[in-house]
């Protein structure tokens, strides 16, 4: 494997992100993987490493960068009311759709310039907070991100003006949205009435619940892991993206 951590120009400043992809062959694939809440981590490193060995130019960017270099956080960002989770919660509470979309073009005019990056379509998926980041770039980027998924994506119907169900009808590639049976951040209704409206506006794509688990099982390093439905979601995300 080939990696680095390199800076990406934004419109807001250098938004540090890891990349990685196969030492031979190529060009492969871009996949964007969107962090969730606690952020940037060797966790999410790793399993941007496995995605890469398959055969992509993965980038893992921090979407905290806008709140400067020293947001990346240790274990104890996990507990509430801890120093590093209260430190990470202001950071991420000022988080909204529209920048991270700047953000997402401007890794895609990185991807434009790279030799072993493949040309045309790109895949993006977002864990928690960027389940609807995920689905927001395929619904504002159609013609590159034609293969999206959320893996237990939050609130992603809601009242706001930018919430992710509003843009159903406006992807055109394939969408992959998982969602835990256990869940507060989406709870049983909520996905629910996701189903009905993706099902209304004819997306491509499909919802699936994972029964018996909660938010966050396919982070190997949570109490709440499950290898089973982890291994579920790596099968669904591979065969997703197969197919650009």
């Amino acid at each position: 494997m080939i990696e680095e951590t390199l800076d990406i120009q934004t419109e807001d400043g250098a938004m540090e992100t890891f990349v990685c992809h196969p030492e031979r062959g190529g060009p492969y694939p871009a996949v964007l993987l969107l962090m969730d809440a606690p952020g940037i981590r060797e966790e999410l490193r790793d399993m941007a490493r496995r995605l890469g060995t398959v055969g992509y130019y993965v980038l893992l960017p921090n979407l905290y960068y806008r709140a400067g270099r020293d947001t990346m956080y240790g274990p104890a960002v996990l507990e509430e009311g801890s120093d590093e989770h209260t430190a990470m919660r202001a950071v991420r509470t000022k988080m909204t759709i529209p920048p991270v979309m700047e953000d997402v073009a401007a890794m895609l005019a990185h991807v434009d310039g790279q030799d072993m990056a493949k040309d045309g379509p790109v895949g993006c998926h977002g864990y928690c907070m960027s389940g609807p980041y995920a689905l927001a770039a395929a619904a504002r980027y159609p013609d590159r991100v034609k293969a999206a998924a959320s893996f237990y994506g939050t609130w992603l119907v809601n009242d706001a003006a930018e919430s992710p169900h509003l843009t159903f009808g406006q992807v055109t590639g394939e969408v992959y949205i998982s969602c835990a049976e256990h869940d507060a951040l989406a709870p049983l209704d909520m996905v629910a009435e996701m189903r009905r409206l993706f099902e209304a506006a004819g997306s491509p794509g499909e919802i699936e619940l994972q029964p018996d688990v909660h938010h966050g099982f396919a982070f190997p390093e949570r109490k709440v892991y499950d290898k089973a439905a982890a291994e579920r979601h790596w099968e669904r995300l591979f065969a997703l993206y197969a197919k650009l």
